[in-house]
């Protein structure tokens, strides 16, 4: 996976999909608050994980820091599959799964770009950004 372009596209569609749901969770949507309040964390883990898509989000497109953005949403990502999976179902308030298959390829996303970046795990390791 050495296209650049490739990359940045993957990157867009990860990035594009986070910032996305920020405004429903900063805002206190009906939606965000139902499925946090369901998590039994509401608002802390609404407001929370809206903050740590933020970041993942912006270390995602400064290249020198894409690994460590896209670790911490596949992160988040996988947390949100699982929640899904185990407490809120797949369709959740009637969404088709929408919420779902957003995780599922942000998720996917994120592990390309860290496969893409796998020769810099030993450094982040060392901490050595």
């Amino acid at each position: 996976m050495k296209n650049p372009i490739f990359i940045w596209i993957v990157k867009l569609i990860a990035v594009a999909i986070l910032v996305q749901t920020l405004f429903y969770k900063f805002s206190g949507a009906v939606e965000s608050v139902y499925i946090f309040t369901k998590l039994g964390i509401e608002p802390f883990g609404r407001i929370g994980s809206g903050i740590v898509e933020l970041i993942a989000s912006i270390l995602i497109l400064i290249p020198r820091t894409t690994l460590l953005g896209a670790l911490l949403a596949a992160g988040t990502m996988f947390g949100a599959i699982l929640s899904h999976v185990f407490v809120l179902g797949i369709d959740v308030k009637n969404d088709g799964g929408e919420l779902f298959t957003l995780a599922i390829i942000t998720l996917i996303c994120c592990l390309l770009l860290v496969y893409n970046q796998k020769y810099k795990i030993v450094d982040l390791l060392r901490l050595k950004i």
